[in-house]
């Protein structure tokens, strides 16, 4: 495989010509339009900070993205210390997703009351970047692009996210490389299901010193995986103090859906397993 064929893509995030004016700081991160992005729609003073945390998180899944995308590269050379690299980096940015809620985790139900309205429909649970980082985690499923039939260029990068390989597979995917038995490594565009074969694997992994290698990066999964539930955690609770179990306001179910998710592992096999080391 050729060095352009793994090589990691970049995120784009629009035109990239600069402005003529400012300091080349300003030009450079683009002040000027960043600053330009929050537009409350009412005169409540938590609605600018609903916003700003919520731009703020978007951008974060964006860059998680890169670094995820990146060990799946990584692991696909099997270049273990690059993948380590970018699990690392993640997990820096994770940290920071589950701290972003700070801002709006003492939110009063009366202060988002009093602009919920004006957000009508929209939902995080319409977030495409979001959406992105569950397909990589192999959280899949076909019936959740249906929501963006009316954005071609979106809906079209998301299908094929849906049927591009997980994290998780990459990771199978070198497992199998490495002559472990894990079963059938072939993406699908289903939710990841539990393997007692790969459960297996991962036994054999930790069980065996010269597998130390494979054995640390299971450990920075499984990093990878608790972040992933903290993140879940807070917002279920953040939800649950500023709304209660009330409807979302995209129509989804809100709080019951928020704590399912919480409760679902991420790479279960690799909670699993301890019950047997």
């Amino acid at each position: 495989m050729g060095q352009d064929s793994v090589s990691t893509p970049r995120l784009s995030f629009g035109p990239e010509e600069e402005p003529e004016t400012g300091t080349p700081y300003s030009r450079y991160v683009r002040l000027e339009t960043l600053h330009s992005l929050q537009h409350p729609r009412s005169k409540v003073d938590a609605e600018l900070s609903f916003i700003i945390t919520t731009q703020v998180m978007e951008l974060l899944f964006d860059l998680l993205r890169h670094e995820w995308t990146a060990a799946q590269y990584a692991l696909r050379e099997d270049d273990l210390t690059a993948a380590h690299a970018a699990l690392r980096r993640g997990t820096h940015v994770q940290d920071v997703l589950v701290s972003s809620w700070d801002l709006l985790a003492t939110m009063t139900p009366l202060e988002f009351n009093a602009f919920r309205p004006v957000l009508g429909e929209a939902s995080g649970f319409q977030s495409s970047a979001f959406l992105r980082l569950e397909f990589l985690l192999g959280n899949k499923s076909e019936s959740l692009l249906r929501m963006y039939q009316g954005v071609p260029s979106v809906h079209a990068e998301l299908a094929g996210a849906l049927q591009a390989p997980s994290l998780y597979d990459d990771v199978l995917a070198l497992l199998a490389r490495r002559g472990l038995a894990v079963g059938g490594v072939e993406p699908t565009t289903a939710r990841y299901r539990p393997s007692a074969e790969v459960e297996e694997a991962w036994r054999q992994v930790y069980s065996d010193p010269a597998k130390a290698e494979l054995a640390r990066l299971g450990e920075a999964l499984l990093d990878t995986a608790e972040r992933v539930t903290r993140w879940r955690h807070r917002h279920y609770t953040a939800v649950k103090r500023s709304m209660g179990a009330k409807p979302g306001t995209g129509g989804s179910s809100g709080l019951s859906w928020l704590k399912q998710s919480a409760e679902q592992d991420v790479f279960p096999e690799l909670w699993t397993v301890r019950d047997q080391l």
